[in-house]
This record gives C-alpha cells, sequence and structure tokens, in this order.
C-alpha cells in the first residue's frame, strides 16, 4: 500500500511546485526557470539571483512568496537561507 501512497504524494509535491513556480515567474518575470528552480534545492543562491535580477531583499521576498504559497494552496515551505 505504501507504493501507491508515495507516488501520489510526489506528484501532489510536485504540481504544488509547478504552481508556485508559475507563480514566481508571473511576479518576477526576470528570473529564469533555472533561477526559479533554486528556490527547491539551493535557497541563498535563489535569493542572490532575485536581489541580482530583480533588486528584490531576501526579507521581501519570503514575505511575498508566504502570499504566493497562499495563493496557491501551497504548503508554507519558505526557510531561511
Amino acid at each position: 500500500m505504501s507504493n501507491t501512497v508515495q507516488p501520489m504524494a510526489n506528484a501532489k509535491n510536485s504540481g504544488n511546485a509547478a504552481k508556485l513556480h508559475a507563480k514566481i515567474k508571473e511576479t518576477w518575470s526576470k528570473l529564469g526557470d533555472d533561477d526559479i528552480k533554486l528556490y527547491d534545492s539551493n535557497r541563498a543562491q535563489f535569493f542572490s539571483k532575485l536581489k541580482e535580477k530583480q533588486n528584490v531583499s531576501k526579507e521581501d521576498a519570503m514575505k511575498k512568496i508566504q502570499e504566493l504559497e497562499k495563493a496557491c494552496g501551497c504548503s508554507s515551505s519558505t526557510k531561511a537561507a
């Protein structure tokens, strides 16, 4: 049974990530897809790219991402980098 539950959980998380990535792209259009993927793998580098390309502070970005997570129904996963 656990074999069927895990893929569904992964699909759900993948769907939430895709929704969040779309919202991030919509909000900060100068970020490329590779920059946005950094949000999942390397937050410090993501926030650095955001500062470089959009001149947004880490603190402001974290607040906005929390709003985006709520808007897309994604679980809150914003962590300090």
